[in-house]
This record gives C-alpha cells, sequence and structure tokens, in this order.
C-alpha cells in the first residue's frame, strides 16, 4: 500500500470519473475517501464508447482534440490497469442508412482529415459486418477506438480503490462537510452545482437497452456499430451476452423512467440498421442523466486553494476519465510543491 504522504483528499461520486480519481489520488499518497450515493448514476447506464473519432462533429474540434488525447491514455495506460475483458470491441464502423446520412458520413470524414484524423472510408460495410441490413453499404471506420463494459470498470475501480485503503461515506449536501479535507474534487456530475453554485451543468436524459444473445440468434457484431436513422443516432456496442443499444438524448429534468417512446425508437432504429437483433432477447432498459455543459466540454480543474472540479462530461465520461485524472492529479502535486516551497 501507497504511504499517506500527501494529506486528505475528499472525492465527492461514485462514478468512473470519481473513482478513477480517488485511484490515482490513493497511488500518489493521498488518503483518500470518496463520498457515493448507492443509487446507481451515468456511468450504470453508459454505452462505454470510446469513440472520438466516431462521435466528432464539426464545430467540437477542441472536445475531439481532448478525446483523441484520453484514447491515447487509455492506450498507453489506462487499459493496462484493468481487467482485459472490460474490453468489448477494438473499432468502430459508422454507416450510413439513406443517402442523407451518406452526405452526413462524407461531411464528417473530410472534417477530421482536415483536423489531421483520418479515418478508413468504405463501399462495402456490410461485408465488414454482416448482421447489418442489405442495402447498408457506405461508412467509415475508426480502428483505434475502443468499447469497455462500463459496469465491469466501475466494478474493477471500485475493487482497486478498497485495495489502495480508500474510504467509502455517505454523500454530502455541502463542502462543509468534508472540512477535515485538506482537498475536495467535485465530481459527482449533475449535482455538482448544488456543493459549488454556477457550476453550469445540467442533466440531460439518455435511455439504453440491453438485447442479450439466444441460441440460434445471429452473432454479436464485432465492432461499435454507429448510425443515423430518420435523423436520430442509434450506436450497438458489443457486450459478452448481446449488445447495448443507445442511445435517446433529451431534456426532462430528473426523470430516469424509461418511456415507452423511447424504448421503442431504439429498437426500430437498431432493427433498421441490424434486422437481425429482433431475435435478441429483451434484457433491461434503462435511463440515466448525462451531466451536460453549454459547450459539451468537461468542467476539469481547481475552483479555489482547497476545491477542485472534475465534472460536466456529457456522453463522454469513460471516453474522458484517463485525461481528467491526469489533469487532477497535476492540479494536486502543483498544490503540494507550492505547500512545501512556501
Amino acid at each position: 500500500m501507497p504511504a499517506h504522504t500527501r494529506g486528505r483528499l475528499a472525492v465527492i461520486g461514485g462514478g468512473v470519473i470519481g473513482l478513477a480519481v480517488a485511484r490515482r489520488a490513493a497511488l500518489d499518497g493521498w488518503a483518500t475517501r470518496v463520498h457515493r450515493t448507492e443509487q446507481p448514476g451515468a456511468s450504470w447506464v453508459a454505452g462505454g464508447m470510446l469513440a472520438p473519432h466516431s462521435e466528432g462533429w464539426p464545430g467540437e474540434e477542441q472536445l475531439l482534440t481532448l478525446g483523441l488525447e484520453s484514447l491515447r491514455l487509455w492506450h498507453e495506460q489506462f487499459l493496462g490497469s484493468l481487467p482485459a475483458q472490460v474490453v468489448t470491441a477494438r473499432e468502430s464502423l459508422v454507416v450510413a442508412v439513406d443517402q442523407a446520412d451518406a452526405a452526413d458520413l462524407r461531411t464528417v470524414a473530410a472534417w477530421l482529415c482536415a483536423q489531421g484524423h483520418p479515418v478508413t472510408p468504405t463501399t462495402s460495410a456490410r461485408d465488414m459486418e454482416p448482421l447489418l441490413a442489405q442495402g447498408i453499404r457506405h461508412g467509415f471506420s475508426a480502428d483505434t477506438e475502443l468499447a469497455v463494459d462500463n459496469r465491469a470498470v466501475v466494478a474493477a475501480l471500485a475493487e482497486q480503490c478498497e485495495r489502495l485503503d480508500v474510504r467509502w461515506a455517505p454523500p454530502v449536501d455541502s463542502l462543509a462537510e468534508t472540512a477535515d479535507a485538506d482537498a475536495v474534487v467535485i465530481a459527482n456530475g449533475i449535482d455538482a452545482p448544488a456543493l459549488w453554485p454556477g457550476l453550469p451543468v445540467r442533466p440531460v436524459k439518455g435511455e439504453v437497452l440491453r438485447l442479450r444473445w439466444r441460441r440460434g440468434c445471429l452473432p454479436v457484431p464485432r465492432r461499435v456499430v454507429r448510425a443515423r436513422v430518420r435523423g436520430r443516432q442509434v450506436y450497438v456496442v458489443p457486450r459478452p451476452d448481446g449488445v447495448v443499444v443507445g442511445a435517446t438524448q433529451y431534456e426532462h429534468g430528473r426523470d430516469t423512467a424509461p418511456t415507452v417512446g423511447g424504448v421503442r425508437d431504439l429498437l426500430d432504429d437498431a432493427c433498421a440498421v441490424m434486422p437481425g437483433l429482433g431475435e435478441y432477447e429483451f434484457a433491461e432498459a434503462a435511463a440515466g442523466l448525462r451531466p451536460m455543459t453549454p459547450d459539451n466540454l468537461p468542467l476539469v480543474g481547481r475552483l479555489d486553494e482547497r476545491t477542485l472540479v472534475a465534472a460536466g462530461h456529457g456522453r463522454s465520461g469513460f471516453l474522458l476519465a484517463p485525461w481528467t485524472v491526469e489533469k487532477i492529479a497535476a492540479e494536486l502535486e502543483g498544490a503540494m510543491v507550492m505547500e512545501v516551497a512556501e
């Protein structure tokens, strides 16, 4: 176990961001505790896609840069600290269902190329993924992208935190309840503004489905498959026992109940892209609240001498976890250097 030489750190939030920050802090010598709720949050219902290319869009150049840097950290550092089985796919395939979608794909591919991050176009998408509907030919692939089992990653991080003597604590309603800590990291997603008023984080609802493979069905796809159907985005993410389908996105306060309309649209769109999914077992419908910011960029950094924030990751919490960890670790290290110098 690392010696606790840095002081006491309170991390508020037990999702992928909070746990990843806590693990790194414990390794760096902080006596760390995590304030978390027992209720599942956004990390529990995430797709687990690490996909800066295939989620990119013109106008989001800064988010693309952050995502690519964090994907590099996933490959070079983060994956090596997790069980190998958390990875469920090692490539993404973005496909066009109709001519309008094909035009959108060309726009995104040209933009990525202009940013210096070209993807590989294809006119034989169905040869790559036979589960695709007949007639789907156009697409592009991003071969460095990954998908991870979100729940397995969270479980692994929690287990590693326990081995590093990270303590669990109940949620807090104010920072005053962490007065005994030398430093605090606010990493509780949509609840961050309750602790630091003015943080521009709002909840955006997203529904996801889990479909389980059954004997006699077509096999689970090997890649993440993304498409736009009737203007709606849909993704199909492999899991060892089936697929995750997502995700709706709309503003609806803090409502986390899956709706009939949302589930219907996801099933319709997924089966339009991969008709064979209609034979899978319907295993789960769930909804979570993404912590979104006005410009879709995360809020990661220092708020005052004692308080840091790691929130507002939107749909990219898993992707940006390694980058966030490095930023927070550098801030904590910088604070220690300043303290020693004084």
